[in-house]
């Protein structure tokens, strides 16, 4: 059982990282096999290991990506925006928006960051501190420009984030609230821990 007749190995990759996902969202990286992954993407244990030849990396690879993809989409939603309260706004909107549509990849980014190695962690983490970066940056823009009085920029982008984050662990797109909804809740409580009216 090989790639089928018309499948590149691009597309073979991204059936391959998305089954990956999904396997270890329900399992947990450390139950997930590759004989069961070969199976989710109809390839044999021979022809995954073209693409996957060893376990471990592929977690490093895989979450290594999903912090990449968010951090180029992030930069794509706040290019040409300047001012710290558009800023916050968007930036708000942006993670609801990311964190309720890629629930199994926001799941595993953060859980599975104890199946990595000491190497693989260094690389993730930094990525990560980019992102958290780019709030940090909103909050001290705004902060000089009078947006908003913190007494502490550092509490106030951890407090953000975990409000924001937390979102995926509950959210349901067939739920009580629709998505944008949600947004607009969730920029007014942005705006309100920041002690804006």
């Amino acid at each position: 059982m090989g790639r089928p007749v018309g499948v590149n190995g691009a597309d073979t990759m991204r059936a391959i990282r998305k089954a990956a996902i999904h396997r270890i969202y329900r399992y947990g990286y450390e139950a997930m096999n590759l004989r069961d992954l070969a199976a989710d993407v109809h390839l044999s244990v021979g022809s995954l290991y073209n693409h996957v030849p060893q376990k471990q990396a592929f977690l490093g690879t895989l979450l290594e990506g999903i912090i990449r993809e968010l951090l180029l989409d992030l930069h794509t939603q706040m290019a040409g925006l300047t001012e710290p309260t558009q800023r916050l706004e968007r930036f708000v909107r942006f993670h609801i928006e990311w964190h309720t549509a890629r629930k199994e990849e926001v799941f595993i980014g953060n859980m599975e960051l104890r199946s990595l190695s000491p190497e693989q962690y260094q690389v993730v983490i930094a990525l990560r501190k980019a992102y958290e970066g780019h709030l940090e940056r909103i909050l001290r823009d705004g902060q000089k420009a009078g947006c908003w009085k913190l007494d502490d920029v550092r509490v106030a982008r951890l407090a953000l984030l975990s409000l924001l984050t937390g979102i995926s662990n509950w959210y349901r797109p067939d739920g009580r609230l629709t998505q944008g909804r949600l947004i607009r809740l969730y920029q007014r409580l942005a705006r309100q821990l920041l002690g804006m009216h």
